[in-house]
């Protein structure tokens, strides 16, 4: 990211969700610095949640050398819920990087031996156009609030735009059909491998169905999901899907090392990248990003590195999982499914349904 700010002549656009200050902040933002005083416009966008320890004198030298910045949809208790978790960087519009990193100092590091394990991917050509368009959109609208009557309403901020090498999958919330949801129906239900790597995993009974389906009738699926984690309540959600899915026959890895915070999607040659996790939240609520490429080589590439991962996972079968659990465990898993893929979706839609 620093050496395509650093090689920027007309324009830069980072958005991420959280914003902290220290010194990977620091490097990126003395790097913008740098490119403003070249004469480079610099655009920053992030979520008022995920800053919100963010003091106001951080974005003094940046203020100063002429960058423009918004902080997305300012606290308030109506629409607490929605945020934008988007994470992209996109400069000249000829160059784009997009993944699950957040400015932060978590991220330093190999992911391994320090710092969080996460991904990223850059890419050129009509894609990023797409994304800079998207961008565009987004900070027009970062003093976010619900529409009246938002239940008679299509959701505003859910597109699908085809441009090679692939597409943008822009989620949002409101009412309809979600486009990354309708494309992981789709690739899901006829798919003959997968691998997929996510931070939070908690998806739709559908989505889950497509998952158990796809092993029932001999396709490889292998799920790698987080061991440490920054969200316990999250984890101990996700594992109270674990005894059906392994009954089905999918692979479960939990990652070791570091806090996983990966958002990878093989499904044979299609490749999912972006700011997503594979759970309701991100499927529903929050304002996310995903590519979808169908390259054979692309998905190589990304089978190279999520093997890579795997050497780091502890595999979970399906008798010492059972043996694993006590009463505790099990009843602890079952409450924490309840307030992540029930409570939390309930109160953002009650929010979303409320005049603002």
């Amino acid at each position: 990211m620093e050496t395509a700010i650093d090689c920027a002549r007309h324009d830069v656009q980072l958005q991420t969700y959280i914003l902290r200050e220290g010194h990977v902040a620091r490097r990126i933002f003395d790097t913008l610095v740098r490119a403003l005083q070249r004469g480079v416009r610099v655009r920053v966008l992030a979520d008022a949640l995920g800053s919100l320890t963010l003091p106001d004198a951080f974005w003094s030298d940046f203020r100063d050398a002429g960058g423009e910045y918004r902080l997305f949809n300012p606290l308030h208790v109506r629409h607490l819920l929605y945020r934008n978790h988007r994470k992209s960087l996109c400069c000249d519009e000829r160059l784009a990087i997009v993944g699950g990193f957040n400015i932060s100092d978590e991220y330093d590091g190999d992911g391994v031996q320090q710092g969080w394990r996460d991904l990223g991917m850059e890419f050129h050509g009509p894609l990023v156009q797409a994304l800079v368009q998207s961008f565009d959109n987004l900070y027009s609208i970062a003093d976010f609030r619900p529409p009246r009557l938002p239940r008679l309403r299509p959701a505003q901020h859910r597109r699908r735009v085809a441009a090679p090498p692939g597409e943008l999958l822009l989620g949002g919330p409101g009412q309809g059909a979600n486009p990354l949801k309708k494309s992981l129906m789709r690739d899901l239900g006829r798919a003959r491998r997968i691998e997929l790597a996510t931070a939070y995993f908690l998806p739709t009974w559908g989505l889950r169905r497509r998952l158990t389906r796809a092993a029932r009738r001999g396709a490889h699926v292998s799920l790698l999901l987080a061991g440490p984690t920054d969200v316990p309540l999250a984890r101990d959600a996700a594992r109270s899907l674990y005894r059906r899915l392994l009954h089905a026959g999918v692979q479960i890895h939990e990652y070791q090392p570091q806090v996983l915070h990966s958002k990878l999607i093989i499904v044979d040659d299609v490749v999912y990248v972006g700011s997503a996790n594979f759970n309701t939240r991100s499927l529903h609520i929050d304002f996310e990003l995903m590519l979808r490429i169908e390259d054979a080589g692309l998905a190589a590439t990304g089978r190279e590195l999520f093997a890579a991962d795997l050497t780091h996972a502890q595999a979970m079968s399906r008798q010492e999982w059972k043996q694993a659990r006590g009463l505790w465990q099990r009843l602890r898993q079952r409450f924490a499914y309840f307030l992540m893929a029930r409570l939390d979706p309930l109160a953002a839609g009650w929010l979303w349904g409320r005049r603002d």
